[in-house]
């Protein structure tokens, strides 16, 4: 069974999706820490109603990104942390954290990339640019995180209709309901039975 590291920030509905896919059964791995990039999160809540072990650690009590960094790196090596999973996680991470966990860290973008993603694509900025584009189709995208942002090796995508009278918000959240909660824990189930390999920059399934 591997062990899961969850950074979050916010609400965490994919840690959600992600601990209800584990409970369901058939995926050998267990979310044993969550870290919060600020306190609040109504993420934390959720790691508590399960009694899973959380923390914060905030980049702003650190002098330089690499303490930061180095902090978190502690921790999940401590724990002895197989995958970390951003969950709504809005901290950019640095060379120094990736390079520890190098192909064993998956983030969630709310598109299919590489279309809407990079640098000022999160959130709700993500939907509107795909509404203010025209496209008919928007999606999510399972990658691993690499030092480029949203530009990692892709595991996993689910396409979604963009209906005429979708506002930023209710496209928000089919997307959501429709590929994330989905791709999401589907790729945490694939990593954990080691059925992912990298072969020149593309994940095949094995």
């Amino acid at each position: 069974m591997i062990k899961i590291g969850a950074l979050v920030s916010g609400g965490g509905t994919n840690l959600q999706a992600i601990l209800d896919a584990i409970d369901k059964g058939g995926t050998d791995a267990e979310v044993t820490a969550v870290v919060s990039s600020k306190e609040g999160a109504y993420a934390l809540e959720r790691a508590r109603a399960r009694g899973i072990e959380n923390t914060v650690i905030r980049k702003k009590d650190f002098n330089a990104a690499g303490d930061y960094e180095r902090a978190l790196v502690k921790y999940f090596k401590e724990r002895n942390i197989d995958l970390i999973v951003l969950a709504g996680f809005m901290v950019v991470l640095g060379s120094e954290f990736i390079n520890e966990f190098e192909n064993r860290i998956i983030n969630i973008h709310p598109a299919l990339i590489p279309s809407f993603c990079g640098k000022g694509y999160y959130g709700l900025r993500v939907h509107e640019a795909a509404l203010n584009a025209g496209v008919k189709i928007t999606g999510a995208t399972v990658h691993f995180v690499t030092a480029d942002c949203d530009a990692g090796p892709i595991i996993l995508q689910k396409a979604v209709e963009v209906k005429d009278d979708d506002t930023p918000e209710i496209l928000q959240k089919r997307v959501m309901e429709q590929a994330e909660w989905v791709i999401y824990p589907e790729a945490v189930k694939l990593f954990a039975q080691n059925r992912l390999k990298i072969v020149d920059g593309i994940v095949k399934r094995v």
